[in-house]
């Protein structure tokens, strides 16, 4: 019995270098890699070891008899990723990959590379992992905020919950003896590049893409206009959006453009409360959720079904958890677009959606609208908002839809670095494999360095940064072993004593793991994973518990006086 990978699927790729028989693809050296929406397990070659499955860190594989009926679909999807072939016959190995890729050799006999890593999340974490993979490297990761792992703890939706297993493996990452937190630590602020470089041979950023593309339309200054980032954002119990204003009195919500994290608020918003009330989401989002009075949530697309933005995976997982319609117009659309597809992977989403409900017009329980060929035109209302005007694409003809909430999801932006230089229109920072480059010399910047979405934009899954970070490490570790970076001008125990002067509210690994243990807590006496922290100043306070010492040292100390 073959395993399955299922909708979990983070693309990480450490199932590949696991698999004995070279049976999941695309593997990280093929081309597809980049661009596929999961990886796919050949239900031909795979011998049913298992050895996937205890690799892959969002327990994303399971036996094909194991799959739940949600899951069942994705035995097909699996199979599908790979041509026709007569009966039992496997297919050659495609991966060049030897069993584990080659890690960077640091070869500089007897100096240590010191790294600072700039970013808490996958970029960031995968990063610190390649680089301690070396004897006689340290790694330094400094974050912002006083909870590490970035979008996995603040992007990934509540009800996600096996993907944001991943933390599991960034944990067992932070635990190396040769790794440090420097949480609540914001670079701009605390510290510049230059006092980074100043005790580090190299600086290395994965600050992800934290803006949101704006629509430019009337109206978008209204209350009830937002983001769908910042919403999920909220949903999460991010601190820097505990306040964020998502009205809910309304029974309809707008979402404009249609991508994974345009279903995952739609999902959210139309999930019964007392399925959330089993996951990490935040009190305040449950409270509001609980006296919703939405019923319907519209995913409006500029273009046509085959077009859409989201992942198959991701349809699949709607469509088996939520009411999913489409408007009868639509349907047509879908009908069309399904006799001229011929993309596999289109084509099956678009199966999928012909198989949809056509909506009627009172919605029994809450529910999701997908509609296509509608562009923003303005948003209407006086003090908040009150419905949004599209107009049919590519004509004038005019369609309201009343609303109370209107969230856009239609791309992320990178921010500059001081220091660094920074491409506006792609909204990255210019590198050649993650090493920075001054686009007026075209000379790399010397010890600064890239990976995650402000390398590459915001590309990929979770685990496609691990291939990206990998990239970037390889290159830094080469600069260094040909002698291009500068040793730094500070000894390091200088840096502990620099940060604490100036961020006396530093949170370290332990001052973390107190905040973890905190909220997992608070999370047991209520049957959830945990229950988050929203104020900085709360992570705080907990985090000083960690500066108790444990009764052993208190008695030992008490008999030493």
């Amino acid at each position: 019995m073959p395993h399955v990978i299922t909708q979990s699927c983070c693309s990480d790729g450490s199932c590949v270098y696991a698999c004995p028989v070279n049976c999941i693809h695309p593997s990280p050296d093929e081309p597809g890699f980049a661009t596929a929406e999961m990886l796919y397990i050949d239900p031909v070659a795979c011998v049913d070891c298992g050895a996937c499955v205890s690799a892959c860190p969002v327990g994303a594989i399971a036996p094909e008899s194991k799959l739940t009926d949600k899951q069942l679909p994705f035995v097909e999807l699996n199979a599908s990723f790979y041509p026709d072939r007569p009966a039992g016959v496997k297919l050659p190995p495609t991966s060049k990959l030897a069993p584990v890729l080659p890690a960077p050799a640091v070869r500089r006999g007897g100096a240590e590379l010191t790294v600072a890593v700039v970013g808490s999340g996958p970029a960031g974490m995968y990063a610190a992992d390649e680089l301690l993979t070396q004897k006689g490297v340290r790694v330094n990761v400094f974050d912002k905020l006083p909870t590490p792992f970035g979008l996995v703890r603040a992007g990934v939706a509540p009800d996600h919950q096996h993907t944001k297993g991943v933390t599991q493996l960034f944990e067992r990452i932070a635990g190396h003896p040769r790794f440090t937190f420097y949480l609540n630590v914001e670079i701009g602020q605390h510290l510049s590049h230059a006092d980074l470089l100043a005790h580090h041979h190299a600086v290395l950023y994965t600050v992800g893409a934290p803006h949101d593309r704006r629509l430019d339309i009337p109206g978008m200054e209204l209350p009830g206009a937002g983001t769908a980032t910042e919403t999920v954002a909220w949903i999460n119990g991010h601190p820097d959006f505990a306040g964020t204003d998502v009205d809910l009195r309304h029974e309809r919500a707008v979402v404009i453009g249609n991508g994974n994290v345009a279903l995952d608020v739609a999902r959210i918003l139309t999930t019964d409360p007392d399925v959330l009330a089993r996951t990490d989401i935040s009190d305040s989002a449950l409270r509001a959720l609980r006296s919703s009075a939405v019923r319907e949530v519209v995913i409006a697309a500029r273009r046509r079904p085959i077009d859409s933005a989201f992942t198959l995976p991701e349809l699949i997982g709607l469509t088996s958890t939520a009411e999913v319609v489409l408007d009868a117009g639509d349907h047509d659309l879908v009908r069309e677009d399904l006799a001229i597809a011929t993309d596999a992977g289109t084509k099956a989403k678009l199966e999928i959606l012909a198989k949809l409900p056509v909506a009627s017009g009172v919605a029994e329980r809450p529910r999701i609208r997908l509609a296509y060929r509608l562009t923003p035109h303005r948003v209407l209302g006086t003090d908040r908002v009150t419905a949004v005007e599209f107009l049919r694409t590519g004509t004038d003809e005019a369609v309201q839809i009343e609303a109370g909430l209107l969230l856009t999801s239609i791309g992320y932006r990178g921010a500059p670095i001081a220091g660094l230089p920074f491409d506006d229109a792609a909204a990255v920072v210019p590198n050649q494999g993650g090493r920075v480059v001054d686009p007026a010399t075209g000379k790399a910047v010397t010890g600064a360095y890239v990976a995650g979405w402000i390398k590459r934009g915001p590309t990929g899954f979770i685990g496609t940064n691990k291939s990206c970070s990998m990239e970037t490490v390889s290159n830094l570790v080469d600069d260094f072993n040909d002698g291009l970076l500068r040793d730094p001008a500070e000894r390091p125990a200088l840096l502990d004593k620099l940060i604490r002067s100036r961020q006396p509210d530093l949170v370290d690994r332990a001052g973390w793991r107190a905040i973890a243990a905190a909220e997992t807590a608070r999370g047991d006496a209520e049957g959830r994973p945990r229950v988050k922290f929203v104020d900085v100043a709360d992570m705080v306070a907990a985090a000083a518990n960690a500066e108790d010492p444990p009764l052993a040292r208190r008695l030992l100390a008490g008999l030493l006086r």
